[in-house]
Formats: C-alpha cells, sequence, structure tokens
C-alpha cells in the first residue's frame, strides 16, 4: 500500500480523502493557498504545504508548485480529488517523470477520454451512440458557425475540457452564436486553461444519467451501475441520486455495458464516469440514448454511489494505484436501497443564485445513522472566497426507498444550522418537494421551467425583526454590559418617554438594502414594522443585553468588529445591520450614474472605453466569481466618464466599475 498521500485540491473533497487515507494508515498532505490558510482540510492534514495565493490560477493550478510541494515532504503519491488538476494528463504525466503515484488513469487514457470531443471518437469506435455534433480541430468562428448550422439550432457550445457546466453555452438562434462562443472559450481558458470546443446538438427535456467505471491495471474493468444527475441549474448539477428512478433493467444493462466497453478500449484504469443523456425524459427499454462524455476522475456525487452498493470509492483509487486488482469482480458487486445527495452552497436564489461570499459564523446539522454530510466547512465555520466554487457541503441521505429517503431529506434542510452567508437551503427543500420530483418525472430543464414557484420568497419580516432584536441588544450590551435597574425607567435604552407611545424610527441594512425600521414598546414586547408593513413583535431582554433566539440568532462579536446580526428562518438567512456610510460612493453619486461590482471578483472583460457612448442595457464588463460569469450593464444612457479598474483587476463588492454621465448629470 501506498505510504504518504499530498492531495492537490481542497475543501470537502479533500477531507473526504484524508478519512480514507487515516483508515488506510496513509499519511496525508495538504497544500493551501492565501485563501485556505485556515481552512478545515488545511487542519485535518498531517502536513500542510502553502502555493500561493488565492486565485487558482497562481496556486492549485501551479503544476510545479505541486510537485515540489510532494518532494519536499516525501509523499509517494498525488491524490488530485476532482476539478484543478484532475484530469490534466500533463499533470499526471509530471507525477510519473517525479516518480510520484498519481491517483487516477494514465496520461494516454485521460488524453484519449478526458477531452469531450477525442472521447466522441473513441465512443464511435466502440459502438456507444454519440450525440450529434462536430468535435473538429479547427476553432475559427467560421468553422464554428458553419458546424452550427449544419447541425441546426439550438445547439450546445462545449468546452472539450473540464466539466461543471463551465464553459458551457446554450444558442438558439444564429445572431447569439459568436458572443456565447467567445465568453465559453474564455470561461474554459480561465477554468481548465484550454480554450477549445465541441458543437453539439441539443437534446430536448433528457434525463442526464451517469454510469460509474473501475478499471485495474491487470486489464479488469467494472462499473457499479448508475447515478440519475438530471436536476441541474446553468448545467451545473444540484441534486444526485441512484439508482436512476424509473431506469429499465435493459437501459442499465445497455447503459452499464457500453460504459465498460468504453473503459476497456483505452485500457482505462481507476476511477472514471461515463456520462449519457436520455432523449424524452423517460429511462424505458426503447428510449434513445447518447454518450455525451466522459469525466475522468472521481465525482462530486460518488458518494451516493458508495451508499447504495457499500463500497468506499477512495479506497478502491487507492489499491488499485498501488497496482491490486479490483476488490471485486462484476457478478459480487450489488446495490439496495436508495441514496439522494443535495449541493448546499453559498448563493442567493433570490438574486439569480448569485454568489454568497464571506464568513460562515456557524455550521451545523444533526446526523444519524442514514444522514451523511461531506464539507470543507467545520462546526465553528470557515470562509466562503471569491476563488473557488460556491458548494459548503453535500448532504447525502440513503434509506429503503426513494419516497422516504425524499422526506427525511427534506427534514434534514429544516435542520440545518447555518449563520454568515446566503444558501440554497429553502431552494433544496422546494425542489425536493416539487411534485415531478416524487414522481420522477424529471428532465435537466425542470429547474428553470419552475424557477419562480422553486424560488422561495423574500426572508419573513418576522426574521429582520429578530435580527434588529439582535442588534439592539448587542449594542445594549456594548454600551452598558453590566444589568441595569428595571425599575428606574431613566435607566433604560427602550424609547422611555412621559407621554404617548413609545416609538423609535431608525435606518437599517437588509442584507445590505436600506430599510425603515420602526419600533413600538408595548408591555413586555416591542411592535416592529419594516418600511410600513407590519413585522410582528419581538421580546428582547434589554435590560441584559443577552440575545437568546430560537430561530438561530447569532448576534455579532461586538458592534465595532461587525455592526450585523445573521438571522436563519424557515431556511433562510438574512443580515440586519447598521449604516455603513461609503464616502467614496457618495462622491461617486455625485458624478452620474454608476456600475458596481455586485461580488468580490475578477475583471474577466471591459467592453465600453472612456467617452463612449452607451445604451441601457449595454454590456459594460464581466466579473468573474465562483467559476462564473456576471455580466453588468449600464443603468440608462449617457457617456462614460471614467473607467476605474482594467481587466484582470481583482475587485470587491461595491466597487465602482465605470460611472456614466448622462444628459441631466452632464
Amino acid at each position: 500500500m501506498l505510504q504518504k498521500v499530498l492531495i492537490a485540491n481542497r475543501g470537502e473533497i479533500a477531507c473526504r480523502i484524508m478519512r480514507t487515507a487515516e483508515r488506510l494508515a496513509i499519511a496525508t498532505v495538504a497544500v493551501y493557498s492565501d485563501a485556505d490558510a485556515g481552512a478545515l482540510h488545511v487542519d485535518m492534514a498531517d502536513e500542510s504545504v502553502y502555493i500561493g495565493p488565492g486565485p487558482a490560477s497562481q496556486s492549485y493550478l501551479q503544476i510545479d508548485k505541486i510537485i515540489a510541494a510532494a518532494r519536499e515532504t516525501g509523499a509517494d503519491c498525488v491524490h488530485p480529488g476532482y476539478g484543478f488538476l484532475a484530469e490534466a494528463a500533463d499533470f499526471a504525466a509530471a507525477c510519473a517523470t517525479a516518480g510520484l503515484t498519481f491517483i487516477g488513469p494514465s496520461p494516454q487514457a485521460m488524453r484519449a477520454l478526458g477531452g469531450k470531443a477525442a472521447a466522441k471518437q473513441v465512443a464511435l469506435q466502440s459502438g456507444v451512440p454519440v450525440v450529434p455534433g462536430y468535435q473538429g480541430d479547427a476553432q475559427d468562428l467560421a468553422t464554428l458557425i458553419q458546424a452550427a448550422d449544419d447541425i441546426g439550432y439550438p445547439v450546445m457550445i462545449k468546452a472539450i475540457a473540464g466539466g461543471g457546466g463551465r464553459g458551457m453555452r446554450l444558442v438558439s438562434k444564429a445572431d447569439q452564436f459568436a458572443d456565447a462562443l467567445e465568453s465559453a472559450q474564455r470561461e474554459a481558458l480561465g477554468a481548465f486553461g484550454e480554450a477549445r470546443v465541441l458543437i453539439e446538438k441539443y437534446i430536448q427535456r433528457p434525463r442526464h444519467i451517469e454510469v460509474q467505471v473501475f478499471g485495474d491495471s491487470h486489464g479488469n474493468v467494472v462499473h457499479l451501475f448508475e447515478r440519475d444527475c438530471t436536476l441541474q441549474r446553468r448545467h451545473q448539477k444540484v441534486i444526485e441520486e441512484a439508482p436512476a428512478p424509473g431506469m429499465s433493467d435493459a437501459l442499465r444493462r445497455d447503459m452499464t455495458t457500453a460504459a465498460v466497453r468504453l473503459a476497456q478500449s483505452v485500457g482505462y484504469e481507476g476511477a472514471g464516469t461515463v456520462e449519457f443523456l436520455v432523449e424524452g425524459g423517460n429511462l424505458k427499454h426503447d428510449a434513445p440514448w447518447y454518450f455525451i462524455e466522459m469525466n475522468t476522475r472521481l465525482q462530486v456525487e460518488h458518494t451516493v454511489t458508495e451508499e447504495i452498493t457499500g463500497l468506499d470509492l477512495v479506497e478502491w483509487q487507492f489499491r488499485i494505484a498501488a497496482g491490486e486488482a479490483l476488490p471485486l469482480e462484476q457478478d459480487d458487486i450489488a446495490f439496495g436501497g436508495h441514496a439522494i445527495e443535495v449541493r448546499l452552497c453559498a448563493e442567493d436564489p433570490n438574486n439569480g443564485f448569485a454568489p454568497s461570499i464571506g464568513k460562515i459564523d456557524e455550521f451545523d446539522i444533526l446526523e444519524d445513522d442514514g444522514l451523511r454530510i461531506e464539507s470543507g466547512i467545520g462546526p465553528d465555520g470557515g470562509e466562503i472566497s471569491p476563488y473557488y466554487d460556491s458548494m459548503i457541503a453535500k448532504i447525502i441521505r440513503v434509506g429503503i426507498d426513494r419516497e422516504t429517503v425524499i422526506d427525511d431529506l427534506r427534514v434534514d434542510l429544516q435542520d440545518v444550522e447555518i449563520l454568515g452567508v446566503k444558501t440554497n437551503l429553502a431552494f433544496l427543500y422546494e425542489l425536493l418537494g416539487h411534485d415531478a420530483v416524487h414522481k420522477g418525472a424529471i428532465h435537466t430543464g425542470l429547474i428553470e421551467e419552475n424557477l419562480a414557484a422553486l424560488t422561495p420568497a423574500s426572508p419573513p419580516y418576522s426574521a429582520i425583526a429578530e435580527g434588529t432584536r439582535a442588534l439592539m441588544a448587542e449594542q445594549n450590551s456594548a454600551y452598558a454590559p453590566h444589568a441595569r435597574d428595571a425599575n428606574d425607567p431613566f435607566n433604560r435604552d427602550d424609547a422611555f418617554q412621559l407621554g404617548g407611545a413609545r416609538n423609535t424610527k431608525q435606518q437599517l441594512f437588509i442584507d445590505g438594502q436600506p430599510c425603515s425600521v420602526e419600533l413600538t414598546w408595548m408591555p413586555e414586547q416591542i411592535a416592529v414594522t419594516i418600511d410600513g408593513i407590519d413585522a410582528g413583535v419581538i421580546e428582547p431582554d434589554l435590560v441584559t443585553g443577552e440575545v437568546i433566539s430560537d430561530i438561530g440568532v447569532m448576534a455579532p462579536l461586538s458592534q465595532v468588529d461587525a455592526g450585523a446580526a445573521h438571522v436563519l428562518s424557515d431556511m433562510q438567512h438574512v443580515t440586519v445591520s447598521w449604516p455603513v456610510y461609503d464616502v467614496h460612493a457618495i462622491d461617486m453619486a455625485g458624478q452620474g450614474n454608476t456600475v458596481r461590482a455586485p461580488i468580490n471578483g475578477r475583471i474577466a472583460r471591459i467592453m465600453v472605453k472612456s467617452d463612449a457612448h452607451v445604451e441601457k442595457g449595454d454590456t459594460i464588463a464581466v466579473v468573474e466569481a465562483m467559476k462564473m460569469e456576471h455580466v453588468l450593464t449600464a443603468p440608462c444612457a449617457g457617456r462614460i466618464a471614467q473607467l476605474y479598474v482594467g481587466q484582470e483587476t481583482q475587485v470587491t463588492q461595491g466597487t465602482v466599475i465605470v460611472s456614466i454621465e448622462t444628459e441631466e448629470t452632464a
């Protein structure tokens, strides 16, 4: 068995690998960037090595730094996890050159199957049906436009490298193709260091089914059945499950046989996932199905396969990399029960699923025998940075049947306690409760078609009122840390006055937006009104300053440090804070309309020049954060008065990108 593994990754997958390594008595080495200096995976490892700044391109994607860290610590193998360098054949080759065992397939197999275009050629040669499309070497605009015209719209543009929906664009009309291609290539280059794409026919309302395969160095290849990854948003998986609901035995046999045949054709070793689309949304024996790609690595959703088979896929990876034969033959592999995984992410469903960046102050969930949590965030919290994806944790529930698992998982989501950032908790809860999901009548466009119903309303006013209470109590405690005399009306901070209703108004910020909060004191309660709307009553202890809540309030440590209260109510998160006045923003407001960065990120592209005229809605810039692109548009027509940042600049939320001078402000 191998002796010491360097894990060339971060977050929950690094922690996941470490748990199996520890059980197998394999020492672990973590690598980390500036953004991950205090991360859980660093604390869990036996050793850790610093590899550079936060951006992945300067740290986790630096092959020479990873190899140097392995040599420095005496590691004899490298596990790439998924993402980053997991499917980089050059990285696998560099490990071999350095005398390190790469926990994954050979560089040759990765080159044959890791790129979508090359994999389609292998599939065709192996007799596996593929989606009609273009996967040629020519990448000039004219060739790709002609290919799309020949295929017929709508078409999908897909980066040939990587996964996770990055570098993918759906194009419905010919006049949208050039812009979509440029965006896909830019995103793919930033995420994978490879800008080439292929063009495919867009399959309407498909199911997304993938088959887990394993091969060893002795010529053996087996499958571990299928997973259903149909529930997606923007081509990124949201919920995965195994086995696929409604899968016929005949279709399962055909797909798994094709997946094994594909892996055998290149002498595949290690873990791999063969992905298919099934047209029309059903999984009957005669449903049309197509190979789309193979991921030559472990998948995020490998957990549901583990839960229904009782196998540790990471252990299999280690044993195969050490030269052992597959632990089981095909006839000895079986599955039972049902498992579902949901991806808990730091994002705001009420704001277009924009990433929510910041400090997680608390993260906890009640675990039991049927519940599994995979996370890079510990109970005491952690940091969500703009440099990596937004996933906080994978929550996996296993049970005897699918209906029971769905019901139990919805209860699990209600039990999650997380404070500090917005999450998709309520969205996941609603999605699991959707009638089509319960019936298994799903397709990849289901979320987009039902987005309004699945996206929860804004946080309840009661949560805002609770945050207001926490702020008041925290302020009271800060200024008067010792208990006051409750019987002395002149020593109470409760709007005491000699006559009439005791009433105060103050300006607060709710999730960064200003609002007016009115408090009316009554015996033992305070009535709260938010922007003129009744928000119910609160019962603060203004004497001691204590903040006690049954819905998850966590007061800030001090007004000076934070000045904000985080509330979790009905699985929705809200932050209530005192106003903080941005002098720079006030100055800018006097110069006309401005376009600001909506989140922390990198300016991927500036689309305008100084003095240029823009119309309302014109694209101004593209900000990249958490592996997603955010297009910023002009709020009005006018002249670009000033550009404040350039391309590749790292910006924080609220940074002014440009100011626009209108006729009224000229």
